[in-house]
């Protein structure tokens, strides 16, 4: 008798699979249906010449051994040599195997529907379930067979099973079952079992999630199940998953994207895939679908929230296709492209591609068109501009218009400012930003900067920053902000109008406690103003916006406002903004008792410890040079005695009263609160500190407000002297050495003029060829009055006695 079929067919690890069936036979089984070389029941037995009977693959391949191995021909059973190859089909012997495996198949498939049970052991039920799979695979019309027994319902049942092998086992034999016989997918996917499979796909152990892609890949490629399989959830966002794990079986990973490939038959999936991270197969079919569909995907990938890469991507794809359905006569089809267009343009490089793919002009047709096109596709036309406009492109030389104009053209800038004020508040806020954008880069700025003046349009954009959108307000601010450098002037004056604008700006300023991006760029527009508008400062000091900014400096270095990502640039426009009120003390007595009461030397000289913050260590610095400077004409000098008549007789009681308490550099009575002296306090030592700094605005800056120490009108002398005692000197010198700009440069040759006025200092820089050097570069190449300064400085050098060293060493 010969061994069951489940020893050679029978799959897995011999620990888990090597087992037999328990077959029921209803007759025996016979040694003539057994073929000789292969110990197997045959299937195709073959007569040869001797009368033998073997399977034909074996024969076949006994005589294919001889011949390459150039033996005799011989029979394999007798080895009694042969004369001929040939083979006589035994069709009578194959219709009695056939009959007889048919029978005992009844036998055994009743066996294995009795083991497809829940309760039963489980080697019974894997015996079951490969005996399946041996009848599916042994041939094709099995498969009917297992469908009229109704014998797949009660496999799907053993996905129940809490044995893994058993649960593996399933899913693999369903596998076997529906391949290639869509009846048994129709059957296999009723009910609920389409999300039973996909729940495998997030199962903890791997084979299991194999085996489920696997089925759900065979069922994928019957049309009519796409739907379903997509619409169980989580299904599609799974296999997207899998394909791009790294971790996942390279097989699972091939089949979990050959199922979406078979999902793609059904457009719902697709915009699933979509959804998902998988954006190629609705982009074909926006490329490439009929007309409807076009329309279709166009208006989903505009629902879409998109990353930056992806955005890319779709540009670069699909964008000529959407400009091209955005300039349809539909205005459905138009409106689905730019609600597209409008997602994949926010992105600076996808914007770029756009651009290169004609956007500009039938957006800007779009705009200009009247009443052909509803407001809200202008309001979306608008927006997609403004997204664009932030891109690096060449604004000035793409044509947009039927004359060649660009988008900076006057008569284009002169129609967007007539959009602009002749719309609802939404497309008025996208078409500032278009503004914002073009005044951004300094090649477009200068054009749009001279069309606005020609329109005579900056009090109605002034106008904005009253508006109760907040949106609105902030493009309107950036955008005044940006024209400032060029229209300063234009800007205070319409600031200062009866309208009260000025009150508005102050009012978003002070606003929040919070600082935002609206409040610093709010502030940053006040700071840009031109600082010596008097005016200006003068209405400022009126409405008590100094008092204001003082508070909330003050808040931000104590920490007590929130902090936030725009703190930095908000307390530097606060200290700009401050910093004004030192430009008017000459002229204005508030300003003078503003810095008074509320010590504004004090603050500014804390500044100038704002490390890392260089524009507020530089504007600090400046502003204390502004205070410095008027301390010579606030200080008050003592009154010196009338000699009386006995000092006039004799010289001996002529001598001065000794005045002590005075200022070395002032002459008279100073302090920082009410004459703003820099030698009253850290502030001396804290400018010298900064002349080492990285910025050589900062160190110009420190030396600025370092050099009123030697201002005409003050006593130059004890000016060097403080400076020596605070250690200043070299560092003063290596400014002049180092000369990282011209400004600093003009700068330092005047404080070193100065200090070699002092006749130890002169002669401790004759000493040092490294400064003459510098003194004569100055004279040479410097600006006239650098240069007369560089002369003076040389001929104190020449004049030097010999004197002991002052300086520290280097």
């Amino acid at each position: 008798m010969a061994e069951s079929w489940d020893d050679s067919h029978e799959l897995g690890s011999q620990s888990d699979d090597s087992f037999q069936f328990e077959r029921q036979y209803i007759e025996p089984i016979y040694d003539a249906f057994i073929c000789p070389l292969t110990k197997q029941i045959m299937k195709d037995p073959v007569t040869i010449e001797n009368g033998q009977t073997f399977e034909r693959g074996a024969i076949e391949k006994w005589f294919n051994e001889c011949k390459e191995n150039k033996r005799k021909l011989v029979c394999p059973l007798t080895l009694k040599e042969l004369k001929t190859t040939d083979m006589n089909p035994s069709i009578a012997l194959r219709n009695t195997i056939e009959e007889w495996s048919a029978r005992n198949e009844a036998v055994q498939l009743d066996v294995a529907r009795k083991s497809l049970n829940i309760g039963c052991p489980e080697t019974d039920i894997l015996r079951a379930l490969r005996f399946v799979q041996h009848l599916c695979q042994k041939n094709h019309s099995n498969k009917h067979l297992i469908r009229n027994t109704e014998l797949i319902p009660m496999i799907v049942d053993m996905l129940k099973s809490s044995s893994r092998r058993v649960r593996c086992r399933t899913l693999d034999t369903l596998r076997v079952v529906v391949e290639d016989d869509d009846d048994n997918k129709e059957i296999m996917a009723e009910g609920d079992n389409v999300r039973t499979i996909v729940k495998f796909l997030s199962h903890e152990q791997s084979k299991e999630r194999e085996e489920a892609v696997s089925l759900l890949y065979e069922l994928s490629k019957l049309e009519s199940l796409s739907d379903k399989i997509g619409s169980v959830n989580g299904a599609i966002l799974i296999l997207v998953g899998m394909t791009s794990s790294k971790s996942e079986n390279v097989l699972t990973v091939e089949k979990a994207d050959k199922t979406l490939e078979n999902l793609e038959m059904n457009e719902n999936n697709v915009r699933q895939m979509a959804e998902n991270g998988r954006l190629q197969p609705l982009l074909t079919l926006l490329l490439e679908g009929s007309p409807e569909t076009k329309l279709s995907m166009a208006s989903y990938l505009g629902e879409l929230a998109l990353s930056n890469d992806v955005k890319v991507f779709v540009a670069r794809t699909v964008g000529s296709s959407l400009v091209n359905l955005m300039k349809s006569g539909n205005i459905q089809s138009r409106e689905a492209a730019l609600k597209a267009l409008n997602q994949v343009s926010s992105c600076d490089l996808s914007a770029k591609i756009l651009v290169e793919e004609g956007i500009l002009s039938p957006l800007v047709k779009d705009l200009f068109a009247g009443n052909q096109l509803p407001m809200r596709l202008k309001e979306i036309s608008a927006t997609i501009l403004a997204n664009v406009v932030n891109s690096d492109c060449d604004f000035d030389s793409i044509p947009v218009g039927p004359n060649h104009q660009t988008l900076v053209s006057e008569d284009i800038i002169h129609n967007l400012l007539h959009l602009i004020n002749n719309t609802g508040p939404a497309i008025e806020c996208k078409l500032l930003q278009v503004l914002v954008g073009l005044t951004s880069s300094p090649v477009t700025l200068i054009s749009v900067v001279s069309a606005i003046k020609s329109s005579g349009a900056i009090n109605s954009l002034v106008q904005f920053i009253e508006a109760p959108q907040q949106e609105l307000r902030l493009a309107s601010i950036k955008l005044l902000q940006n024209l400032s450098p060029n229209m300063g002037q234009e800007l205070a004056s319409s600031l200062r109008g009866t309208a009260g604008q000025l009150g508005g700006l102050i009012k978003v300023i002070a606003e929040n406690i919070t600082s935002t991006e609206e409040q610093a760029v709010a502030v940053g527009l006040l700071a840009d103003l031109p600082e010596r508008d008097t005016g200006l400062t003068r209405q400022m000091l009126d409405e008590g916006v100094f008092e204001m900014v003082i508070s909330r400096i003050r808040m931000i270095r104590h920490g007590e406002q929130r902090t936030s990502r725009f703190v930095t640039p908000y307390l530097e426009g606060l200290v700009r903004v401050l910093s004004r009120v030192t430009f008017v003390i000459p002229d204005e007595p508030k300003a003078v008792l503003l810095c008074r009461e509320y010590d504004l030397a004090a603050l500014f000289t804390d500044l100038l410890q704002q490390n890392g913050l260089d524009n507020v260590q530089m504007v600090s610095a400046f502003a204390l040079e502004n205070l410095s400077q008027e301390t010579k004409n606030m200080t008050q000098l003592p009154e010196v005695p009338t000699p009386g008549f006995w000092a006039s007789m004799f010289s001996c009681f002529s001598k001065q009263p000794v005045m002590t308490g005075l200022c070395r550099v002032h002459r008279g009575a100073c302090s920082r609160r009410d004459t703003f002296c820099l030698l009253d306090g850290p502030a001396l030592r804290r400018l010298v500190s900064l002349l080492d700094h990285t910025n050589e605005k900062v160190v110009e800056a420190s030396l600025a407000a370092l050099s009123t120490l030697l201002d005409d009108g003050v006593n130059i002398e004890e000016g060097v002297a403080v400076l020596c005692e605070a250690e200043g000197i070299r560092p003063i010198l290596d400014v002049l050495l180092e000369k990282k700009t011209e400004n600093l440069g003009r700068r330092a040759v005047w404080v070193v003029e100065r200090l070699l006025r002092t006749e130890d200092i002169a002669y401790e820089v004759s000493g040092d060829p490294n400064v003459s050097t510098a003194l004569v570069d100055a004279f040479q190449h410097g600006d006239y009055r650098t240069r007369q300064i560089a002369e003076h400085a040389l001929k104190h050098v020449d004049k030097i006695p010999n004197f002991s060293g002052i300086f520290p060493n280097a």
